[in-house]
C-alpha cells in the first residue's frame, strides 16, 4: 500500500487551550487578540462561497466592520446549496424536557462520527448551538411551534431525545433567507462587496500567506486577481465527485482542491456519508439524486418483504410478511439509526434479494401507521411538501403507497484540516463549514450540517479570524506581484489546455465513469482488492481525459462545458486521494466500511490502537504520490467503545 503515498511528520491542533473542555472555548476567546473597530475597517477578507457557513461569516465580518469581499458561482447568494437541506438543525436547549443537554449532544456527536473527531471542536459545537437558535430566531426563521408556542422538536438518527428544530421540510431554505437578509444588509452598508457568477480557480500564496485568489468571470470568461488580508473558504463539499449525488449540480471541491494544491492539508478525503433517505436511481440518464429529508424517518417505518424477489403491491402484503428489519436488529433506536448504519442496512436487504421497485434497489417508507396514528392532517402538516416532492418526481402518492428509498452520496465529512482557530495549513485562510473537516468525525448525524454551517460563520470564525488579522493590515498587493502573475498565468494556461485538446468524449462521460469507479470501490462498503484496482482505474481514466476530453467554445463567453471540465479535473485527483486514503485505513468506522473489518453479527470493526488519528494528506506536487501527516486523536471527555444502536 505504501508504494501511493510517503508518511510525513505529525501534526496536532496547537490553538486548543489546555484546560477543561468546558472552558476552552471561553479561554480561547478571552485571549485571542482584539482589533478595535477604526482598525477593523482597515483590513479586508475575501470570503468564498455564501451558503450558511459564508452567508453568514460575511454577514457578521460585515457588521464588525471589516471589508469583505465575498464570491459565489450562483447568480444569486440564495441559490447556494444549503437551501437543500430539509430536515432541521440540532440544538441542546431540551425544551422537551428529556435528558437532553449540552454534554449529550457532544456525546451523540462524537460516537455518531464513530470516535474519528476532535473533542475539542465538537463540544465547542455542542455549546454554541443553543445561541444559533436564538439568532435566527430574533432573524424572523419561521420554525414550527408547539400549541403552547414553543419551537417545537423533533428526533433525527443516532440519538434518543428530540432536538432537531425545523421549518416543516424548508429548514435549510429558512436558515439561508436569514443569512442572506443579514449579508445583503451589509452589502448595502458598503461593508461586503458582492461578486456573483465568479468561480475561484486558485489561491495566491505570497510568504506562506493567503492573500488572494484568482477568479473566472463566467460570464466574460475574463480572469481577475483579488487581494485581502485573509482568505475564507466556505465552498462547501465534494460529494458530487461520485457524480450521482443529492448535492446541486454546480457542487465541486475545485476552491478547496486548488487551495490543497498550495499548501492545505487535506483531511480524511474517503470519510463521504452515505444517506439512507433518498429516492432510488431510475435510469441511466440520470445526472443527479434527490434526497427525501431523514426527518421522515421520525414517523414513517422501514421494511421490505419477508419473501425475496416478492413484487406485489405493497398494500397487498400483510403486516406478518413484512420485515421491519431496523426495528428487528437495532430496537433501541429502530428507524432512528444513524444514517451509515442505515445505509448499510438498506444494502444488505437489498444485497440479499429483498430490494424492491426496478432492479431490487430499494425499501419502502412507510407512514400507514402514523396517518392511523396521528390522522392525515397531522402528517401533512409536518412533512407536507416532501410528500408533494416524493409524488411529483415518482408520480406515487405515498399517502396512499409507501415511498420507495435507497442510500446515496450526500455529505463530505473529510475537507480541509483546520486547527481549533478554523485555520488550515497556510496562514491566513481559513476554511469553514462542510469545507473543513473538524466536527463529524466518519459519520455526520443528521441535522448537525446547517448547525456546523451557522455556528462557524455567525460565531467561531468571527472571535478567531482576528488573532490572525491583528498582525495585519500586510503590505499592499496587485496583480503584478509574481506570485499573483504565475497564478493568474497558471489558470490560463489550464484553460488553454482544455480547450485545446478537442477529443471525442463530453465531460460529463467522463465524470459519469469517473463517479461508477468511485461508488462500486469506495462507496459504501470498500476492501482492499477494490480499491487497488480502482485506484488504477482512475489513473487511466484521468489520462485518458487529458488527450480525449472535448471542451466546446470558448474561454471570453458563458461556457458551462468549461466550468465543469475544470472541476472533473479536479475530481480526478481528488478521487486518486479519497481510494487510497480509504485504501490506507484497514479498518471500518463510520461510513468508512472495509468489508475485511467487522464483527461476527456484520457490524462495524473500529481499530483503535491503529487508526485513531485524523489523515491529513499534503499534495504530492512533485509527483511522488501524497504525503500522510497523523493528528492523534485523545479522547478525555468520552469513553471509546464500540458503537451499539441495539
Amino acid at each position: 500500500m505504501t508504494e501511493y503515498y510517503t508518511e510525513g511528520t505529525p501534526i496536532q491542533d496547537e490553538k486548543a487551550p489546555a484546560t477543561t473542555i468546558e472552558k476552552q472555548w471561553d479561554e480561547r476567546r478571552f485571549h485571542t487578540n482584539l482589533i478595535n473597530p477604526s482598525n477593523r475597517r482597515k483590513l479586508s477578507v475575501i470570503i468564498v462561497g455564501t451558503g450558511l457557513a459564508g452567508g453568514s461569516a460575511a454577514a457578521t465580518l460585515g457588521e464588525a466592520g471589516y471589508h469583505v469581499k465575498s464570491f459565489c458561482y450562483q447568480d444569486s447568494p440564495r441559490r447556494a446549496h444549503s437551501i437543500a437541506a430539509q430536515g432541521g438543525i440540532n440544538a441542546a436547549k431540551n425544551y422537551r424536557n428529556d435528558g437532553d443537554s449540552v454534554e449529550r449532544l457532544f456525546y451523540d456527536t462524537v460516537k455518531g462520527g464513530d470516535y474519528r473527531s476532535r473533542e475539542s471542536n465538537t463540544y465547542r459545537l455542542a455549546q454554541i448551538s443553543v445561541e444559533i437558535i436564538d439568532q435566527c430566531v430574533a432573524q424572523g426563521v419561521p420554525f414550527a411551534r408547539e400549541y403552547g408556542g414553543l419551537l417545537d422538536n423533533r428526533s433525527f438518527g443516532g440519538v434518543q431525545v428530540s432536538r432537531t428544530f425545523y421549518a416543516r421540510g424548508q429548514t435549510g431554505q429558512q436558515l439561508l433567507i436569514g443569512a442572506y437578509q443579514a449579508l445583503e444588509r451589509q452589502v448595502a452598508a458598503g461593508t461586503v462587496e458582492m461578486h456573483t457568477r465568479h468561480e475561484m480557480l486558485d489561491l495566491i500564496v505570497i510568504d506562506g500567506r493567503a492573500r488572494g485568489i484568482v477568479v473566472r468571470d463566467m460570464v466574460t470568461g475574463e480572469i481577475e486577481t483579488h487581494f485581502a488580508d485573509a482568505v475564507v473558504l466556505a465552498s462547501g463539499g465534494y460529494g458530487n465527485v461520485f457524480f450521482l449525488s443529492t448535492n446541486a449540480m454546480g457542487c465541486n471541491v475545485t476552491a478547496s482542491w486548488r487551495a490543497h494544491r498550495k499548501g492545505a492539508l487535506f483531511a480524511n478525503p474517503c470519510y463521504t456519508q452515505i444517506h439512507p433517505t433518498c429516492i432510488p436511481v431510475s435510469g441511466d440518464y440520470q445526472s443527479k439524486l434527490t434526497l427525501m429529508s431523514e426527518s421522515l424517518r421520525n414517523d414513517g417505518r422501514i421494511w421490505v418483504p419477508k419473501k425475496a424477489g416478492d413484487e406485489r403491491n405493497p398494500r397487498d402484503i400483510p403486516e406478518a410478511e413484512r420485515d421491519y428489519y431496523l426495528e428487528r436488529i437495532y430496537p433501541a433506536f429502530g428507524n432512528l439509526v444513524p444514517r451509515d448504519v442505515a445505509s448499510r442496512a438498506a444494502k444488505k436487504v437489498c444485497d440479499d434479494g429483498f430490494g424492491v421497485g426496478p432492479g431490487g434497489r430499494g425499501v419502502f417508507l412507510d407512514f400507514t401507521e402514523a396517518m392511523e396514528r396521528l390522522g392525515r392532517p397531522a402528517v401533512e402538516a409536518k412533512y407536507g411538501n416532501l410528500f408533494d416532492m416524493y409524488k411529483q418526481i415518482t408520480d406515487e402518492d405515498p399517502y396512499e403507497v409507501p415511498m420507495r428509498i435507497y442510500p446515496a452520496t450526500h455529505y463530505t465529512m473529510g475537507g480541509l484540516w483546520v486547527d481549533y482557530d478554523l485555520q488550515s495549513t497556510i496562514q491566513g485562510m481559513y476554511v469553514i463549514g462542510e469545507a473543513n473537516f473538524s466536527d463529524h468525525g466518519a459519520n455526520r448525524l443528521g441535522a448537525s450540517a446547517l448547525m456546523q454551517g451557522l455556528a462557524d460563520g455567525y460565531f467561531v470564525l468571527p472571535n478567531t479570524i482576528s488573532d490572525y488579522l491583528a498582525q495585519g493590515p500586510f503590505d499592499k498587493i496587485d496583480e503584478n506581484h509574481p506570485a499573483a502573475k504565475a497564478a493568474a498565468d497558471g489558470v490560463r494556461e489550464r484553460i488553454d489546455k482544455l480547450l485545446s485538446i478537442n477529443g471525442t468524449r463530453t465531460v460529463d462521460s467522463f465524470h459519469k465513469e469517473l463517479g461508477h469507479i468511485i461508488w462500486e470501490y469506495c462507496g459504501m462498503e470498500r476492501n482492499q482488492e477494490g480499491l487497488t484496482e480502482a485506484i488504477e482505474k482512475i489513473r487511466k481514466l484521468k489520462a485518458e481525459f487529458w488527450t480525449d476530453v472535448k471542451v466546446t467554445g470558448e474561454n471570453e463567453e458563458l461556457n458551462q462545458t468549461l466550468e465543469r471540465a475544470g472541476r472533473v479535473a479536479d475530481f480526478f485527483e481528488l478521487g486518486e486521494l479519497m481510494c487510497i486514503d480509504a485504501l490506507h485505513r484497514t479498518e471500518s468506522c463510520g461510513c468508512h466500511f472495509r468489508s475485511e473489518s467487522k464483527t461476527e453479527d456484520g457490524e462495524a470493526l473500529r481499530k483503535d490502537d491503529d487508526f485513531s488519528y485524523v489523515a491529513a494528506w499534503e499534495y504530492g506536487a512533485d509527483g511522488s504520490g501524497p504525503v500522510l501527516h497523523k493528528e492523534l486523536l485523545k479522547f478525555e471527555n468520552i469513553e471509546m467503545k464500540q458503537r451499539s444502536y441495539k
